[in-house]
């Protein structure tokens, strides 16, 4: 709405009663940014485009955060086309050649000595890449509209201009190596503390031929005041990207405001750390013909420290400069539910598209609207959920306006030929070069058709379909009760978790709370799984109900080799219907399409409690030894030995815990830039709740085989007592197969439960996402197979770990 219909109706509601029930900050919430754009079908530049921006910019001013001052606010900015008017009346007289010119938007630090330095560090890089810099142009700013914490903060913002002779995709190209060049001159001055610390501050907004953003830390209504360009009636554009941010995983900084590079970004990636980790892990393969040898110099693609929104416009810039279209990286990146849904009966190649991506990319997933732009497409995309709004209008003379707030531009009614919103994962864009509108399909075909997608899943990916169960049990009683004992396994966790799920196919039902010490605080020995907590959606997602939105979760995951991010052909796969494997299941993977390696997870007793931490790097590098001689399976398994035969615990041998075996050789994989080569199962006794499970693939399991947990279903089964029970209707009837099949099921219901909590929807981006907190793992441990994970207390070493197993 526009600022005065907000009032109007705020103003009836006090004078009507309308008093809402509840405390002020459950009923007047307002948090999640803003954000839109505005665009012209036949790319005419006007400034009233510009104006109806920041127009549209102020109406979204309560969704945003504002600081206790009353004017800095968490962020606001807008993206539109380089207006060169201005830029050629800068240039007094000196004829611009816009084909081949680049503009940067820069924040420079309040530091003479450290812009002097990065002025000049840009001179050196410029100079190497065979640029040549026209000059830098200080942008004309009001500071005195800045509240106090702005203006603390406030850079020095100016524009730089440098001349190609590259031109199009080749000079964006060229230009976003430059940036990265001058990135990494800047790390590598020498000097003191205050001036590294100055020179931390250089940030560049933008670096285009096409595109230009114009942000700070301010209030919507104070962005088109401070910036004196954005009032001048020679700004010109033919589409306009706006943003108002609500700060909620970082604190508010100016080069955090978005619009970023090519995105801005309503939402929150609940899914980042997995993210940041699998792209850390495919800098290795990265690979294109359009960069050559000069990739290294784009790498790292991804970086912790930075704002969820800001990695993923890093990847999704890396895409769209090797020559992908944006709608075609977002799709990739945030796809929508594509499974089970009826419209895409009629669309077959599009979920041949999507299926062939869920083998290549995890998606980033958590609720999301991206508007997008890279100066040839503006458009705007919903993720899979659909839980941020999306309104967008069109009139006759191709005026598309989409904003995730309803009125914010006047638009005659009589001018409107169609209203609407996005729907789940439904996308929307104008294409510059064609001058069209396209709609959620017309944009997906079009990618869809690029390659032959659906002939490289059914030729080149093998699924592997729940099998049945085995029907004997392998074990006699007492050595599954000396099993059960050494893998940690209690009566409780027997008679309250194992039995009840295989019993009534759902997770167990307790008294609310959780009174139980923390394993830190315990004198008794526990399993490395309770010292890991799960975390919960930190900012303002509501947690998704998984039985109503079964449509858009999912628990498949793939097998095998990913290949090469940059570049599209056929991979081998395997294709799961559940990460819970039995051992028909895992035998038919070991007899399938992909290499398989076992590797033991056992070691000597009597190497003693110090012996784990020596076993643990003998895992990691028989791990890696199996990839590099082909395996596209790692199978950490605690019932072989070293030479793989089969073998129990006993006196003689131990076990690395399942948890730590995983998490060491998944990290180990990724520091050797072999991760993407393999995927990762665990073949294991110690684990059988779904809290087990949900560690496993959080540290970076595809799948697991809880082989000793399925074997106690069969026991309890088979046990006359069970039979008893049955028989009188006391338990539900069931057969063998039927046990462990509810078993199965229960740990996947539960597994549903707990991505709901974090607002995820895919197994797949919830795998090596590692969104727990450790409560009282020590350091030495932490690095040998938990890195990244957060750990604000000391606590268990390797050799108490292993004294605890032993």
């Amino acid at each position: 709405m526009g600022n005065k219909r907000l009032d109007n109706v705020q103003s009836n509601q006090k004078n009507q009663g309308l008093k809402p029930l509840g405390p002020k900050s459950l009923t007047e919430e307002r948090d999640a940014c803003g954000v839109g754009f505005i665009a012209d079908q036949q790319g005419r530049a006007s400034h009233r485009l510009v104006t109806d921006a920041l127009h549209a910019l102020s109406c979204m001013e309560h969704r945003g955060g504002c600081c206790a001052d009353q004017e800095s606010g968490d962020g606001a900015g807008i993206m539109t086309a380089i207006p060169w008017k201005i830029l050629q009346r800068w240039a007094q007289g000196t004829a611009l050649k816009p084909e081949h010119i680049g503009v940067g938007m820069t924040f420079l630090p309040r530091h003479p000595e450290a812009t002097d330095i990065a002025k000049q560090q840009f001179a050196q890089v410029s100079a190497a890449a065979g640029v040549h810099v026209i000059g830098w142009r200080p942008v004309p700013v009001a500071s005195n509209t800045l509240g106090a914490l702005a203006k603390e903060f406030e850079p020095q913002i100016e524009q730089v201009l440098v001349e190609s002779n590259a031109e199009g995709d080749a000079l964006e190209r060229q230009l976003f190596l430059l940036r990265r060049a001058w990135v990494r001159a800047l790390e590598a001055v020498q000097g003191s503390d205050e001036l590294k610390t100055a020179l931390k501050e250089t940030y560049m907004c933008s670096f285009s031929n096409r595109t230009m953003v114009y942000k700070g830390m301010v209030r919507s209504e104070i962005l088109g005041q401070f910036y004196l360009d954005l009032q001048d009636r020679d700004y010109e554009s033919a589409f306009a990207v706006y943003h108002r941010r609500f700060s909620t995983n970082t604190m508010p900084k100016w080069p955090l405001a978005h619009p970023m590079r090519l995105l801005g970004h309503n939402g929150e990636i609940n899914t980042l750390i997995g993210n940041i980790n699998w792209m850390m892990a495919r800098e290795a393969d990265l690979a294109s013909p359009v960069w050559g040898e000069s990739i290294e110099q784009l790498k790292p693609i991804v970086n912790a420290d930075n704002s969820d929104s800001a990695n993923l416009d890093n990847v999704m810039e890396l895409l769209v400069r090797s020559g992908r279209t944006p709608a075609q990286a977002l799709m990739m990146m945030v796809p929508e539910a594509y499974l089970n849904q009826p419209e895409l009966l009629n669309y077959p190649e599009i979920t041949d598209f999507y299926e062939y991506y869920s083998g290549v990319q995890e998606p980033w997933d958590g609720p999301a609207l991206v508007v997008f732009s890279d100066g040839k497409q503006v458009g705007a995309t919903l993720d899979r959920n659909g839980l941020r709004p999306a309104r967008y209008a069109i009139t006759q003379s191709g005026y598309l306006v989409v904003s995730s707030e309803a009125g914010v531009v006047d638009l005659p009614t009589e001018e409107i030929v169609e209203k609407g919103r996005l729907g789940p994962g439904q996308m929307i864009a104008i294409d510059f070069e064609t001058h069209e509108i396209l709609k959620n399909w017309d944009i997906k075909k079009r990618a869809a058709q690029i390659q032959p997608y659906g002939e490289w899943v059914r030729t080149h990916r093998q699924a592997v379909s729940p099998q049945l169960f085995r029907e004997q049990p392998q074990l006699d009683s007492q050595v599954l009760l000396t099993q059960q004992t050494a893998f940690g396994y209690t009566a409780e966790d027997l008679d309250m978790i194992i039995q009840d799920m295989a019993a009534q196919g759902k997770e167990p039902t307790y008294c609310m709370g959780n009174d139980a010490p923390l394993a830190v605080l315990s004198n008794k020995p526990h399993l490395l799984y309770n010292y890991f907590k799960q975390r919960f959606a930190q900012v303002t997602n509501p947690p998704i109900d998984p039985l109503r939105e079964r449509l858009v979760m999912s628990l498949q995951m793939q097998l095998g080799q990913r290949h090469n991010l940059l570049e599209e052909h056929p991979s081998q796969l395997i294709k799961l219907d559940s990460p819970v494997l039995n051992d028909n299941e895992l035998e038919l993977i070991r007899q399938g399409c992909l290499q398989t390696a076992t590797v033991s997870t056992l070691y000597a007793v009597e190497d003693g409690p110090d012996g784990l931490a020596s076993a643990l790097n003998v895992l990691c590098v028989q791990a890696d030894a199996a990839v590099k001689a082909g395996a596209e399976v790692i199978i950490l398994s605690d019932r072989i030995d070293n030479s793989g035969n089969p073998a129990t615990l006993s006196a003689t041998h131990t076990y690395i815990p399942p948890l730590l075996a995983v998490g060491a050789v998944h990290h180990h994989l990724i520091s050797n830039g072999l991760r993407m080569r393999a995927s990762l199962l665990v073949d294991t006794a110690q684990c059988w709740g779904t809290h087990h499970f949900a560690c496993l693939i959080g540290y970076g399991a595809s799948a697991v085989c809880p082989y000793l947990a399925l074997e106690s279903v069969r026991h309890w089964w088979a046990n006359g007592k069970t039979q008893k029970l049955m028989e009188t209707g006391k338990l539900p009837v069931t057969t063998l197969n039927g046990a462990q099949a509810n078993y199965r099921k229960a740990i996947e219901a539960g597994l549903l439960k707990i991505l709901s909590k974090m607002g995820i929807s895919l197994l797949s981006s919830y795998q090596g996402a590692q969104i727990f907190e450790a409560i009282g793992i020590g350091p030495e441990l932490l690095t040998a197979g938990f890195k990244g994970s957060i750990s604000r207390l000391g606590g268990l070493t390797i050799a108490e770990l292993a004294q605890d197993a032993m």
